[in-house]
């Protein structure tokens, strides 16, 4: 029995420094599952080169990008020559943009045809029935260094301190094991997950000088100690956008939703599970036209109680979630706690009203300004009526322009223009037109909402 037990022991051990001699050669194989992004973006002051890191997905060259890959005030209009550069190869591939998906945030672009056959999906490295990264499990993952030294490849390792819903199952490692958007792996090449932004580390800082220490984070933009878990990554892949903006986008209208804490939760008699108030319903939305009202406590959806999540704050992003999963026209039914008693509301969800990112804009250059079409979100995000969509924002104000000068900041919202009330975008544009051609005049008035505060500027012409 004893001989049988070392020859077991012996085996596994056998097993295990060959799999670990051979992560090298699923690193080298898997590096074609992985490329480095690059395009321009222009705004109105300068022309921005962005970089990203990539994971394929599908045969099509389809490659996904971290949501902090765009800057989110940036139109797909701004975005431009797209191209595509495998680790360590100087030479790129051109490459479409295709626009962001709401439930995940994913940007997707996808490769040129000339690319695309050197390009292995990572679906290829997933086991059917993905499992959940267990604790203290060794990953490994892929990085990528700079343009400079041609996004070489390197790769990391660390294991497994933590697993926890965020509300999506996130692995967080005792130290850094991909880049943000790149994979990482089990010890046998399977799919682990996607490593994500913006995880900071906690500090204290210490100085000579001063007693005591200052906390601080510090943020690895490239390299990340989370992941997104396979099982929370490759159900989602195909939502691969019909356009840019990510349409069809369901629309519920109820916002401001604010976590219930454990103490609240105690004193409503909600045991061991979370919920979400509802600060405002809007007016004219599908929530209020199904009857969910200001206050309401959401409990459950489609039957489904809200899962316990720690932090509280979490379960306001997972009720986002569930709507933007669905589709305009579908049902969604909330049980709710109103007052002392509990009520089911079934609402029938409807289509986006314009995004910001869809709005209309166009830049003054005279005036320094680029003023933006008010949008629903606007009057939501101003707690102003939005059936009474007025006025433009300042979307972008040029440092040193006259708006500038004049004391306009980025996101006021402009009601007025010498003395003449905006409403409608194409009207403010033909007035702001007239000011910036009329050489003559030395200034416009602007009539501007900030914070609920309402100024008058003068704008003396540049």
């Amino acid at each position: 029995m004893m001989s049988l037990l070392r020859f077991a022991l012996l085996a596994s051990f056998l097993a295990s420094a060959a799999l670990a001699a051979d992560v090298p050669a699923l690193w080298r194989e898997r590096l074609q599952s992985v490329v480095a992004v690059e395009f321009y973006a222009e705004t109105e002051a300068e022309r921005r080169t962005g970089i990203s890191y990539g994971t394929v997905i599908d045969e099509q060259g389809t490659i996904v990008l971290p949501p902090v890959a765009v800057n989110p005030r940036l139109t797909p209009s701004q975005l431009k020559d797209f191209k595509v550069y495998r680790p360590g190869e100087p030479e790129s591939t051109p490459a479409e943009y295709l626009g962001q998906d709401p439930l995940t945030g994913w940007h997707f672009v996808r490769a040129g045809e000339a690319v695309r056959k050197q390009l292995v999906p990572i679906t290829r490295w997933a086991s059917r029935t993905p499992r959940e990264p267990a604790l203290a499990e060794d990953l490994w993952g892929i990085g990528l260094r700079n343009k400079d030294e041609d996004f070489f490849p390197y790769i990391l390792k660390s294991h497994v301190a933590l697993v926890q819903s965020l509300p999506q199952r996130t692995a967080i490692l005792q130290q850094e094991v991909a880049g943000p958007g790149l994979p990482a792996f089990d010890m046998e090449g399977n799919f682990a997950g996607l490593g994500l932004s913006s995880f900071g580390q906690n500090y204290v800082q210490f100085s000579n000088e001063a007693r005591g220490g200052r906390p601080v984070i510090l943020v690895n933009v490239e390299e990340s100690g989370a992941l997104l878990t396979a099982g929370e990554v490759l159900p989602y892949l195909k939502r691969v956008p019909q356009n840019v903006f990510g349409r069809p986008l369901a629309w519920l209208g109820a916002y401001a939703l604010e976590p219930i804490d454990r103490e609240a939760a105690r004193f409503l008699k909600l045991g061991n599970q979370s919920a979400a108030v509802i600060s405002e319903v809007t007016a004219g939305s599908p929530a209020e036209a199904g009857g969910l009202k200001d206050r309401d406590i959401i409990l459950a959806i489609d039957g489904q109680t809200l899962p316990r999540f720690r932090p509280d704050g979490a379960v306001v992003q997972f009720v986002g979630r569930e709507v933007l999963r669905r589709r305009p026209g579908d049902l969604i039914r909330f049980t709710v706690l109103r007052g002392s008693e509990r009520a089911e509301v079934e609402i029938r969800l409807g289509e986006q009203p314009k995004l910001l990112l869809e709005a209309e804009r166009q830049y003054f250059d005279r005036l320094g300004l680029t003023a933006r079409e008010f949008v629903y979100d606007d009057a939501v995000m101003r707690r102003a009526d939005p059936s009474q969509l007025t006025g433009v924002v300042a979307h972008f104000v040029k440092p040193n322009g006259s708006a500038a000068i004049a004391g306009l900041g980025t996101d006021d919202w402009i009601k007025e223009i010498d003395g003449e009330e905006i409403r409608s975008f194409a009207a403010a544009k033909l007035k702001l037109a007239a000011i910036e051609a009329d050489r003559t005049r030395g200034e416009c008035v602007l009539l501007v909402s900030r914070g609920g505060d309402t100024a008058v500027l003068r704008v003396k012409l540049q």
